[in-house]
C-alpha cells in the first residue's frame, strides 16, 4: 500500500475547536491514515491512500465541515482529442498527478479545467501529464498560464487555427490523390472494361497505379490515426474512435495489397476505398475543428471588446481643487516617467495592462471604459449590452459604478479603476463560462457510460458479423434479400450468387461495421450544446457556474425571492416619524428650511413645520419637537449600522438638518434591530421583539405600526432605557407610555420602491407553472403588502425570518418535494442560496452572495430569472436533439452495415457527417434569444 502526504491551507478556522472539527472530518474518511490541522498556521497535513480515497474527497470533507480548503484552478488547452474517450483519458492522467484535486476535460472545447493544491504541483507537471497520455497541451507561460488574458488566449487561438489549417492541408492532399481513384471507381462501376488491365506500354498490372495513389494517402493521412490508436491501446489500455478508423482503412488497404501481389487470386482491389475513408474522415475533422472555433466565438468576441489602452489623468487634475490645507492624493498617473520628467496634470495613454487600482482614466464619447471602476467626474450614458444584454444605455454620474469594456456614449467621464486584469467583470464572465463548459450536465454521464464501452462493442460486433457471413453466406444473404431494403453490396458473396468471394465480402462487412460507428457524435452531443447555451446566457447577463447547474435550472418548480434588493430596489428612504405623546400628530417634522410650504415625502405624504413644544423631552433641548427627538435618537443609534434601513434613517435625519449626536456601545441584534448608548441612555431601534426583550411594552405604538405596515412600509420602534444615575422616571413627553424599565418614544418608517419588472417576473413564472414564494425579515403586514403588489400569493409569504432562518425556510419548502430556486442579493441570503436546489444571486448583490450562488444575474432585474430558466430548458432540448441523432444514427446504421447493406466508402462518409451534423445543430442554437421559450421550429414557438 502506497500513501501520499498533502499539505494544504484551510480558511475559515477561528479557534482550536475549528481545527479539531476539520481534523475529525478528515479522520473519518476511509483511506486517510493521519490528519493534522494547525489553527495557528491555517494548515492541514493529510496522509492518505490514493487507492482508497481521492484528494477531491478530502477537499469535499473539509468543505462539508464548513471550511474552505485553498485551491487554484488552471485551464489547459489540449489538441489531438478525437472523442469523449480521449477526454476521459486526459482526465485520468491529470487526476493521477499528486496535488490535483479534480480535473474536467471537455472534448467540445478541447480544454481541461484543473483544480490543484498550490505548491504541490506545477503547471509544467500538468502539461507533462497530458503529454504522457499521448496528447499535446498548449503550453503557456508566466501570467498567461490561466489562459484567460494576453498572449495565453492568443496561444490558444494560434493552436486552434494551426489545427484547422493542418486538417485543411491534409484534406486537400488526400483529395488530390484520391480524385483519380474516384474516377477509376466510377469507370469500373458505370463503364466496365474501360480501364486497361495493365499500364499502357508496360506489363505492370493497372492496380499498381491505384496502389501508388493510395499509399501516400495511407501514410500521410493515416499516420495520425495509427499513432493515436497505438497510444490508446498500448499506453492507455483503452480504445477510441481512431482505433475504428485505423481498423477500417487498414483492412481495406492490406486486403488490396494481398490481392495485388497474388496471394488472393481474382480478389478485388479496394485502394480507392482505403484512401477515400481517410479523406472523408479528415474532411470531417476539418469541418469539426472549424465548428468548434465558431462555437467558442462568443467568448473570444467578449475578450476582443476589451480596450487596448487607457488615458490616465492625475488625481489633482480630475477633481475639484482641494480646500486650503488639504493635499491631493497622487495616483499612479502622476508618477515620474523613466526619464525623470513629472507628468502631473497631464494626460497620457498607456497599455491596458499598466493600469492599476486607484488610477483615474478619462473616457471620451465613443471610447470603451478600460477597466471596472467608479465615476468620479462627469455624466454620460453607457452602453452595457455586452455585459448585461440590456440594449438601453444606462445613465452614469459621479459615484456610479461602471464595467470595463462597456462603451461611453455621449459625455466625458473620469473613472477611478477599482478592478484590473483578471479581476474585471469581463474576465470573470469569460472564466465563469469556461468553467461552466467544463462541468457537464448529469445527462452527459449516460453518454460517457455508453462511450466507455462503445468502441470495443463495435469491434466485437464487426468481428461477429464478418464471421457469420463467412460461415453462413447463402442463408444470411437470403435473409437480408427478403427484407424490405435495398440489396446487399456488390450483389453479395459468390455463395449467394454475388460477384465477390465470401472472404472478400466478409472483409467489406467488417470495414463498414467499424467505420459506420461514430462515438465522436455521441461525445459531442452534450458539450457542444452546453458550450453554446452557457455563451447565450453570458450574452444575456445570465452566468451559470456549470453545465450541471444549467441542467438543474430547467427542473426548478418553485422560485423563492428575497424581498429587499431583489423584488424591491433596496434603496430605502425615510417616510414617517411618529412621536408617541402630546405631539403624536402623524409624523410632523421640523424641516431644515424656513419654507412654510408643504414638503412632499417620498411616499406621497407631507411633512409639516412644527412650532417649538415646551413639553418636549428635556434631552431634546430648547426648540426641538418630539418627532425631531425621536429621529435624532434613532439616527444616532443607527449611525454605525450598515443595514439599508439604518442608512435611510441616518440620511433622512441629515436631509432634515437634524443634529445627530455620537453613540457609544453600539450593538447589532441580528433580525431584531440595534442597541446603542446615546446621551447616557440606551436607545433601541427595531421590531417589537427587540423592545419586549428589553422589558419595554410596545403596545402603545401598535396602532401606528399597523397603519404604516398596511401601507407597505417598514416600521421600526424607537425605545429608550434609563441608565443615568438618579433618573427614575421617563420624560414628560412620553410618560403615558412608560414602563418600569423604559419607554417607547415613537416609530420611524422607511419605504422601499418595488422594481418595475418584479410583477412581470412573477407573472411570467406563474404562467410557466412555477410556484413563487417570498422570504423577508420584514414584518408580516409589510411583506404581504409587497407580495400583493407583485402578484405573489399571500400564503407563499414568509415574514419576520431571521438571517440564519432563511436557509431553514428554503429547506422547509424543499421538504415538501419541491425543487426551489432561491433568488437573493445580500450577505444574509448566502446560506439560503447554498441550501436551495439552485441558488441565484443578482449581480448587483454582494460578492458573498454571488460566490454562494449557482447562477449570477448580471443585471439588477428579476425577469432574468425567467431568462435563466428559458436558456436552461432550451439547452437541454438541444442536448436531447443531439443525443437522439447520435444514438439514433448509431442504432440504425450499425445494423445496416453489419447486414452488408453499406459500402465502406459510404460508411466513412456517414461517420464524418454525423459528428459535423451534431456540431451544426448546436451552432444553430446560437440564434436563440431567451425573450421567448425555445422551439425546434421557430415559427411554431409561442412567445411569453
Amino acid at each position: 500500500m502506497s500513501t501520499r502526504t498533502i499539505h494544504l491551507d484551510v480558511r475559515g478556522m477561528s479557534c482550536a475547536n475549528c481545527s479539531g472539527t476539520v481534523q475529525d472530518a478528515l479522520g473519518s474518511l476511509d483511506g486517510v491514515e493521519s490528519a493534522s490541522v494547525n489553527f495557528a498556521t491555517d494548515e492541514a497535513s493529510v496522509t492518505y491512500d490514493p487507492d482508497r480515497v481521492s484528494l477531491s474527497e478530502v477537499y469535499d470533507a473539509i468543505e462539508s465541515a464548513g471550511y474552505d480548503p485553498v485551491s487554484e484552478t488552471v485551464s489547459i488547452a489540449i489538441t489531438d482529442m478525437s472523442c469523449a474517450n480521449c477526454a476521459e483519458t486526459n482526465r485520468t492522467a491529470l487526476e493521477s498527478n499528486p496535488g490535483v484535486v479534480r480535473a474536467d476535460v471537455n472534448f467540445a472545447t478541447d480544454e481541461a479545467q484543473v483544480e490543484y493544491v498550490p505548491g504541490e504541483v506545477s503547471i509544467e507537471e500538468l502539461y507533462d501529464a497530458v503529454e504522457s497520455a499521448g496528447y499535446t497541451p498548449v503550453r503557456e507561460t508566466g501570467d498567461d498560464a490561466d489562459g484567460q488574458t494576453g498572449d495565453g488566449e492568443d496561444a490558444r487561438d494560434v493552436a486552434r487555427n494551426a489545427e484547422i489549417t493542418r486538417q485543411k492541408r491534409l484534406t486537400l492532399f488526400g483529395a488530390a490523390l484520391s480524385t483519380p481513384l474516384l474516377a477509376m471507381l466510377a469507370l469500373h462501376l458505370f463503364a466496365p472494361g474501360a480501364l486497361p488491365e495493365t499500364v499502357p506500354g508496360t506489363g505492370v498490372p493497372f492496380g499498381w497505379v491505384a496502389f501508388a495513389l493510395a499509399t501516400p494517402v495511407q501514410v500521410v493521412l493515416g499516420r495520425e490515426f495509427y499513432e493515436n490508436s497505438y497510444t490508446a491501446l498500448v499506453r492507455n489500455r483503452t480504445a477510441n474512435m481512431d482505433v475504428l478508423i485505423a481498423l477500417g482503412s487498414t483492412t481495406a488497404y492490406l486486403y488490396s495489397v494481398i490481392a495485388l501481389v497474388g496471394i488472393l487470386p481474382n480478389a478485388g482491389l479496394y485502394f480507392d476505398t482505403a484512401a477515400l475513408i481517410l479523406v472523408f474522415i479528415t474532411l470531417g475533422n476539418y469541418l469539426e475543428a472549424r465548428s468548434k472555433g465558431q462555437a467558442s466565438e462568443a467568448l473570444r468576441s467578449l475578450l476582443e471588446m476589451e480596450a487596448d489602452t487607457a488615458t490616465l489623468v492625475d488625481r489633482a487634475a480630475s477633481e475639484t481643487p482641494p480646500a486650503d490645507g488639504e493635499v491631493a492624493e497622487q495616483s499612479s498617473a502622476a508618477r515620474q516617467t523613466e526619464s525623470g520628467e513629472a507628468v502631473d496634470g497631464e494626460e497620457r495613454e498607456v497599455p491596458l495592462d499598466e493600469v492599476e487600482v486607484g488610477d483615474r482614466m478619462k473616457v471620451r464619447p465613443g471610447e470603451k471604459i478600460p477597466t471596472d471602476g467608479v465615476v468620479v467626474d462627469g455624466e454620460s450614458a453607457v452602453d452595457e449590452s455586452m455585459v448585461t444584454g440590456e440594449s438601453v444605455p444606462v445613465s452614469k454620474e459621479a459615484g456610479d459604478e461602471v464595467v470595463g469594456s462597456t462603451v461611453n456614449q455621449n459625455g466625458v467621464l473620469v473613472v477611478e479603476a477599482t478592478k484590473v486584469g483578471s479581476d474585471t467583470a469581463i474576465q470573470q464572465i469569460v472564466q465563469t463560462v469556461k468553467e461552466a463548459q467544463s462541468r457537464q450536465p448529469e445527462i452527459q454521464n449516460v453518454a460517457d457510460r455508453i462511450s466507455a464501452y462503445f468502441v470495443p462493442a463495435v469491434i466485437v460486433n464487426a468481428l461477429v458479423w464478418a464471421t457469420v457471413w463467412m460461415l453462413f453466406p447463402a442463408q444470411l444473404a437470403g435473409f437480408v434479400e427478403a427484407l424490405p431494403l435495398w440489396g446487399v453490396v456488390v450483389g453479395g458473396p459468390a455463395a449467394a450468387g454475388g460477384t465477390v468471394s465470401t472472404l472478400e465480402f466478409a472483409v467489406l462487412v467488417f470495414a463498414s461495421a467499424v467505420l459506420i460507428a461514430c462515438p465522436c457524435a455521441l461525445g459531442l452531443a452534450t458539450p457542444a450544446a452546453t458550450m453554446v447555451g452557457t455563451s447565450i446566457g453570458a450574452q444575456n447577463g445570465v452566468l451559470f457556474k456549470g453545465g450541471d447547474i444549467l441542467e438543474r435550472v430547467r427542473d426548478v418548480d418553485t422560485v423563492v425571492f428575497d424581498k429587499t434588493g431583489t423584488l424591491t430596489k433596496g434603496e430605502m428612504s425615510l417616510t414617517d416619524v411618529v412621536a408617541l405623546g402630546p405631539s403624536a400628530d402623524g409624523g410632523a417634522l421640523d424641516p431644515a428650511s424656513d419654507d412654510d410650504a408643504l414638503d412632499p415625502a417620498p411616499d406621497g405624504g407631507a411633512l409639516r413645520e412644527v412650532a417649538d413644544d415646551g413639553d418636549a423631552t428635556a434631552e431634546a433641548g430648547a426648540g426641538e419637537d418630539a418627532e425631531t427627538t425621536v429621529l435624532r435618537l434613532a439616527a444616532a443609534a443607527e449611525r454605525n449600522s450598515e443595514h439599508p434601513l439604518a442608512q435611510a434613517i441616518v440620511e433622512g435625519a441629515a436631509e432634515r438638518g437634524v443634529d445627530v449626536p455620537e453613540a457609544e456601545e453600539f450593538e447589532n441584534v441580528p433580525g431584531h434591530g440595534v442597541r446603542a448608548t446615546v446621551e447616557g441612555d440606551t436607545v433601541l431601534v427595531g421590531n417589537r421583539r427587540l423592545l419586549e426583550d428589553a422589558g419595554i411594552d410596545p403596545s402603545p405604538a401598535e396602532e401606528t405600526m399597523h397603519r404604516l405596515e398596511e401601507e407597505g412600509k417598514t416600521a421600526m420602534l424607537v425605545g429608550r432605557l434609563f441608565e443615568r444615575t438618579g433618573e427614575t422616571e421617563p420624560s414628560d413627553a412620553a410618560d403615558e407610555t412608560s414602563t418600569a424599565a423604559g419607554e417607547v418614544l415613537g416609530v420611524v418608517a422607511n419605504a422601499d420602491t418595488i422594481k418595475e419588472t418584479s410583477a412581470e417576473a412573477v407573472r411570467a413564472l406563474r404562467e410557466r407553472g412555477v410556484d413563487v414564494h417570498m422570504i423577508t425579515g420584514d414584518n408580516e403586514r409589510t411583506a404581504r403588502a409587497v407580495a400583493e403588489q407583485v402578484g405573489i400569493d399571500p400564503d407563499n409569504v414568509r415574514a419576520e425570518v431571521l438571517p440564519d432562518g432563511k436557509a431553514d425556510a428554503v429547506e422547509a419548502i424543499q421538504d415538501e418535494g419541491k425543487k426551489a430556486m432561491m433568488v437573493g442579493d445580500g450577505v444574509n441570503d448566502a446560506p439560503a442560496l447554498a441550501a436551495a436546489f439552485v441558488g441565484t444571486a443578482l449581480g448587483s448583490g454582494t460578492d458573498v452572495a454571488i460566490e454562494a450562488a449557482d447562477v449570477t444575474l448580471m443585471r439588477d432585474d428579476p425577469t432574468d430569472v425567467v431568462k435563466a430558466i428559458r436558456v436552461s430548458a432550451g439547452t437541454l432540448a438541444k442536448i436531447k436533439q443531439n443525443l437522439f441523432w447520435a444514438l439514433g444514427y448509431n442504432t440504425a446504421m450499425i445494423p445496416l452495415a453489419s447486414l452488408g447493406l453499406l459500402q465502406p466508402i459510404l460508411a466513412a462518409g456517414a461517420m464524418a457527417l454525423s459528428s459535423v451534423s451534431v456540431l451544426t445543430n448546436s451552432l444553430l442554437f446560437r440564434r436563440y434569444t431567451p425573450d421567448h421559450d425555445y422551439r425546434i421550429l421557430g415559427f411554431l414557438r409561442r412567445r411569453r
